[in-house]
């Protein structure tokens, strides 16, 4: 079963994600009267949560020195825990893929 959650932006947008209601960390502590749960996190926090592991994941790949790299991975959003990594399969993941080009 799925249940609408409501992301506030720092602007005073908002954001309506779909989430599963048997995902980890969905509460119904808050919810507005049009039956939507109201998120523990603005969106703006929810994401600036991830930027530490994004920097250190950038830091390490620019450690090998490649020419280029593309880093890709999945995120969600819960009304309680903010931003998860989604899984694929049974695992959390990031696709790292690197490249260096000869002289």
């Amino acid at each position: 079963m799925t249940e609408l959650v409501r992301f506030e932006s720092a602007e005073g947008s908002s954001l309506l994600v779909e989430v599963d209601d048997e995902e980890y960390g969905v509460t119904r502590v808050s919810r507005g009267r049009d039956g939507v749960v109201e998120a523990a996190q603005t969106l703006d926090e929810a994401l600036r949560s991830t930027q530490p592991t994004v920097k250190a994941i950038v830091q390490s790949i620019r450690a090998c020195a490649p020419d280029e790299f593309e880093i890709e991975f999945g995120m969600k959003l819960n009304a309680e825990a903010g931003v998860i990594v989604a899984k694929t399969a049974l695992e959390g993941h990031f696709t790292v893929k690197l490249a260096w080009r000869r002289p």
